[in-house]
């Protein structure tokens, strides 16, 4: 009777969260698979058009513009997070004067606002009066129209996207690097390792796990740009930023368009989904978890 009394009261505190799940998540989730097979415009009563909106997403040639953006964004502003979040756990994983102040300073733009770090942005590459040209200027060369030339657009964002994620990189590198046994670095150096191979041999196959996470959490994040967009580019110049999230919300927001903009995110979530079992499935070969 006591067991059961407590059971009584564990899930009375769950059903507060356990109902919110239902009404919030997963309720709004199933009523958006139902609708990616509607056509519905919010003042009309919806259509069931079964398969209608999927089919068209395959003739719409930006909903390919999208997904090649977004790819294009990935691929650039992944490599360079991760990279340099793991060149600054190194760096500040060691004994050095104001340790505290500097993991600081980089992890501060984590807890900024997209918003108001987009904005910031907006003004550094801005053609005419941003501090970035104004270097450029200084030593000779010519201003660069960041935002609005479609060679650099996807770039520009990517580098300010990579930037606002370096710290929390970096905090997860340093967790790896601190939950390295010091006594392999100490046999390593008995056996006259190099700091080179100490950093092949030991760090990074150890820090494998944590490059797994992060490749595929970032991966994933990247795949639902949207907020630097939205404030910086509008999609433009011409398409060259109309990532497909950006296009999603111009079809359910902008052209209401809701059956189309639910069957994009039906689409979008098997995109994750597969490039997510494939990391899995290529990476974790090369996944240490201990040390043996």
């Amino acid at each position: 009777m006591k067991g059961r009394k407590s059971l009584l009261w564990v899930l009375l505190f769950l059903l507060p969260n356990f109902l919110g799940f239902l009404l919030f998540q997963l309720g709004p989730i199933l009523a958006s698979l139902w609708l990616s097979f509607e056509k519905w415009d919010i003042m009309s009563p919806p259509i069931f058009v079964r398969l209608k909106n999927y089919i068209d997403l395959v003739s719409d040639p930006l909903f390919w513009q999208g997904l090649k953006a977004t790819a294009y964004y990935t691929v650039i502003g992944v490599p360079i997070a991760v990279s340099l979040g793991l060149v600054v756990a190194l760096l500040l994983n060691r004994k050095i004067k104001g340790l505290k102040l500097f993991r600081t300073m980089y992890f501060t733009p984590v807890v900024c606002s997209m918003v108001s770090v987009a904005v910031v942005w907006g003004w550094l590459y801005n053609r005419d009066f941003g501090l970035i040209n104004s270097l450029l200027k200084g030593i000779g060369l010519s201003p660069l129209d960041w935002l609005g030339d479609e060679r650099l657009a996807i770039p520009s964002l990517a580098i300010m996207g990579a930037w606002k994620t370096i710290g929390y990189n970096m905090v997860l590198f340093l967790a790896g690097l601190q939950g390295i046994p010091q006594q392999l670095y100490e046999a390593a150096e008995i056996d006259g390792a190099t700091s080179w191979s100490k950093f092949r041999y030991i760090t990074l196959p150890l820090l494998s796990p944590t490059f797994f996470f992060i490749s595929i959490t970032s991966i994933i994040g990247s795949f639902q740009v949207f907020d630097q967009v939205y404030i910086m580019t509008k999609g433009g110049p011409g398409n060259a930023t109309r990532v497909y999230y950006f296009y999603l919300y111009e079809n359910a927001f902008k052209f209401y368009r809701m059956g189309y903009a639910s069957a994009m995110a039906y689409i979008l979530l098997c995109v994750i989904l597969l490039l997510t079992f494939v990391q899995i499935k290529f990476f974790e070969r090369f996944v240490i978890y201990e040390v043996t």
